[in-house]
């Protein structure tokens, strides 16, 4: 029987602030190259990348105020896992906003080695720190771990739309093709966030 929030091992705390932390740091870095990239190339696909790592960012945030306070209980779950969710819905909004920009030609990429250094980095980050807070989430019945794993997810799966596009766009110059996928993410970054605003923790541990 998974713990609960209120009660759950020293080490799986210990764990689960070594995952925030590792998060914060990487998503710090993954914001500014990824947001400094997308000025200079002037790509949308990169610049929602680097909103999306700021959201993270924050979340990563809440999730390790959350576990660094226990005396609070229910109550630092409850607030955690709104703000989590809350946040989900802000990038699904960024996304969506940066996708119809792109799509409506107000912006132009310029090729961007340094950009595409960097998602294939988070392509491979990413998925490996949200498959490690699912399991805590599991281990801890946190809905707010949860909902910062379905970010963490949704990074991944974004860094290898942003690289897709990046590349298509500089072989074929087919600009529309990066964020014709990227609002094809939208469905599952608002389901996650309503689950997480509903206090709904990870199901399992896969």
């Amino acid at each position: 029987m998974a713990a609960t929030p209120k009660s759950f091992p020293l080490e799986t705390a210990h764990r689960i602030a070594q995952i925030q932390i590792l998060t914060l740091v990487w998503m710090g870095v993954e914001a500014v190259v990824s947001l400094g990239a997308a000025w200079v190339g002037r790509s949308a696909a990169l610049l929602g990348f680097g909103g999306d790592s700021a959201v993270e960012l924050l979340s990563a945030a809440v999730v390790l105020w959350r576990f660094r306070t226990p005396s609070l209980g229910d109550y630092a779950e409850h607030r955690a896992a709104r703000i989590a969710g809350s946040l989900l819905f802000v990038l699904a909004a960024f996304v969506a906003v940066v996708s119809v920009l792109t799509l409506l030609g107000h912006v132009e990429a310029r090729p961007s080695p340094v950009g595409i250094a960097v998602l294939l980095l988070a392509a491979v980050v990413m998925p490996w720190l949200a498959k490690q807070k699912r399991q805590l989430s599991a281990a801890t019945s946190s809905a707010a771990l949860r909902a910062d794993a379905a970010e963490s997810a949704v990074c991944g799966y974004l860094a290898l739309i942003a690289l897709a596009g990046l590349l298509v766009n500089a072989i074929w110059r087919v600009s529309w093709a990066d964020p014709v996928a990227a609002l094809s993410l939208l469905p599952l970054i608002i389901r996650e966030g309503w689950e997480a605003t509903k206090g709904k923790p990870c199901c399992h541990a896969a």
